[in-house]
């Protein structure tokens, strides 16, 4: 759907998912995160694991910023989650955060997912967000890197 202003003014535009779009948000609230609160560090990482035959069996993905490392997506191949992989990458992520000078962490799993994982982990509940599909919440949780 295209709305248009007065001919010669601003497009509004919804439709699929736009790449370049996303890119360019994140660079201006990058920008304008890092003049808010003058915390310029901020960068991403991620953790891999992959099989003999180089398949995927799990990983993270995760930013960090001024001191905070929050972890985007972790996720373990079904076959292969009773094999300690989810708190390797977990334990390897904790230690690049603070590698990149990371103090804290953030994480948040919905209730069908993982938040026991985690909590087991020494993260602690800071919130939910109601209104997930299927009666669940968005766990938010945090945990200090410098106990």
């Amino acid at each position: 759907m295209t709305i248009h202003e007065n001919g010669s003014g601003p497009t509004l535009t919804t439709g699929e998912h736009d790449g370049e779009l996303s890119e360019r948000l994140e660079r201006e609230l990058v920008a304008f995160n890092t003049t808010a609160s003058g915390a310029g560090d901020y960068g991403s990482f991620s953790v891999k694991v992959a099989d003999g035959a180089g398949e995927l069996v799990g990983g993270l993905t995760a930013w960090t910023w001024g001191g905070l490392c929050g972890i985007s997506m972790l996720w373990v191949r079904e076959d292969c989650r009773m094999d300690g992989w989810g708190s390797k990458i977990l334990l390897a992520a904790e230690k690049e955060a603070r590698t990149r000078g990371c103090d804290r962490v953030a994480v948040s799993s919905f209730t069908f997912q993982a938040p026991g994982f985690y909590q087991h982990h020494g993260y602690t509940e800071t919130g939910r967000t109601l209104g997930i599909p299927g009666g669940n919440a968005d766990v938010h949780m945090f945990k200090s890197l410098t106990d």
